[in-house]
């Protein structure tokens, strides 16, 4: 099993800024994608910005030179640095991990956090 535990959510006023992080810990051999999804009030959750094991990553256009992703491979861990934060961007944000557990075997399980609320508001 995987547990992936995020943290640094939070109010802030819009403009501002905030990082979250996530960890994924239990039994991995190796983390393909890992990504931020967020879902607001009333919305369906949305890929806010995802980076394969090499490094690619993709960002939705909404968030585009604002938000950025990184992660550690070593570590098991991906951050989002939000900055120029909106209203809109308001919402939980999840943390998604496609991961292979065991290195004999091929196979790969999708795995979520449980979520961070951020808030901003003035």
């Amino acid at each position: 099993q995987v547990q992936l535990v995020e943290s640094g959510g939070g109010l802030v006023q819009p403009g501002g800024s905030l990082r979250l992080s996530c960890a994924a810990s239990g039994t991995i051999f190796s983390i393909n994608t890992m990504a931020w999804y967020r879902q607001a009030p009333g919305k369906e959750r949305e890929l806010v910005a995802g980076i394969t094991s090499h490094g690619s990553t993709n960002t939705a256009d909404s968030v585009k030179g604002r938000f950025t992703i990184s992660r550690d491979n070593a570590k098991n861990t991906v951050d989002l640095e939000m900055n120029s934060l909106k209203p809109e961007d308001t919402a939980v944000y999840y943390c998604y991990a496609v991961v292979r557990p065991h290195r004999e075997q091929s196979y790969e399980f999708q795995f979520w956090g449980q979520g961070t609320q951020v808030t901003v508001s003035s």
